[in-house]
């Protein structure tokens, strides 16, 4: 099993994560934001992964550190569990509709991290987190994941659809990266020979 374990305790936050990439879609996630839990179930059931997030953080003043915070853990977590990236497939992209709105999301489980961000909220707000913090998780989920992530809503009214359509094609993006591969099960899918730093 390809799993990992994060505790990540900071004067803002305290976080511990359990991930299984090779899951069900189990999840137990509580977070103290509610629709950030909601996301987090999504990305656990259409990717097939076993997730556990377990945080405390400042929510008397705002919902920032936790989001980010919890992007941060369950990117390393993710790291660790994909090991030396052996048989992967490396490369998958996802568009997924969500009633009227339509979001593609491609990965390379690269080590060379980034997020190319192209979504766009009419609202500050989806319950009571704010919209600008999906760029944040995202973000600090690529960077501490290390991969290539590249996230297009192309149309969408409801934004709780467009957040939910980048969650969900991270979901079965990541599903299709991270599977092994059975015609190169033993071997890294780089020219260089490994992948990452």
């Amino acid at each position: 099993m390809r799993k990992a374990e994060i505790a990540r305790k900071t004067r803002e936050t305290d976080i511990a994560v359990i991930v299984s990439l090779d899951g069900t879609g189990s999840s137990d996630i509580k977070t103290g934001v509610g629709f950030l839990d909601h996301m987090l179930d999504q990305l656990a059931r259409h990717g097939l992964f076993d997730i556990a997030v377990k945080a405390a953080g400042d929510l008397h003043i705002d919902f920032h550190h936790t989001a980010e915070d919890v992007g941060i853990a369950l990117g390393q977590a993710f790291g660790q569990a994909l090991g030396d990236m052996r048989g992967i497939r490396r490369y998958a992209d996802a568009t997924v509709p969500m009633d009227e709105a339509l979001t593609r999301v491609a990965v390379d489980i690269s080590g060379r991290p980034v997020l190319v961000w192209r979504v766009a909220f009419s609202t500050g707000k989806i319950g009571d987190m704010d919209t600008e913090l999906f760029r944040e998780w995202f973000h600090a989920f690529a960077q501490n994941a290390g991969i290539a992530l590249h996230v297009e809503t192309f149309y969408g009214e409801n934004n709780h659809h467009i957040a939910e359509s980048c969650f969900k094609g991270l979901a079965r993006a990541l599903r299709a990266a991270v599977e092994i591969d059975d015609r190169a099960k033993d071997a890294v899918p780089s020219t260089k020979g490994q992948l990452g730093s």
